[in-house]
């Protein structure tokens, strides 16, 4: 699992964050979620990234985030926790900040 992890961190790390998702998609037996550069409207201009259940979409705040293995983890997190029927949203922050960090980890360690 820790391979998986560090292919996955150094996917996005290399600028391919579009196979970073189906490589996870496939592992959780989800979806692969959209992913575009620029925040939905209204969205706290504070934020690097956000997920849109209703769209099955990571949004990121800019370029520079597409490699940024700690941002499209944690919205990942939120597009696994959130493919209940209703889309309701059931990961917490705290959760997503966990299942990234614990990628970047393994990545870590393999170096």
């Amino acid at each position: 699992m820790d391979d998986f992890k560090s292919v996955v961190v150094l996917l996005i790390l290399n600028g391919k964050p579009e196979e970073a998702l189906v490589l996870l998609s496939e592992k959780y037996n989800v979806r692969v979620p959209k992913l575009k550069v620029g925040l939905p409207k209204g969205h706290k201009t504070m934020a690097y990234g956000c997920y849109t259940s209703k769209t099955e979409t990571i949004s990121v705040l800019n370029s520079d985030m597409l490699n940024n293995p700690f941002v499209i983890l944690h919205e990942f997190y939120h597009h696994l926790r959130s493919r209940n029927v209703d889309k309701v949203h059931k990961g917490t922050e705290k959760n997503a900040n966990k299942f990234a960090l614990e990628f970047i980890k393994a990545q870590i360690e393999k170096t």
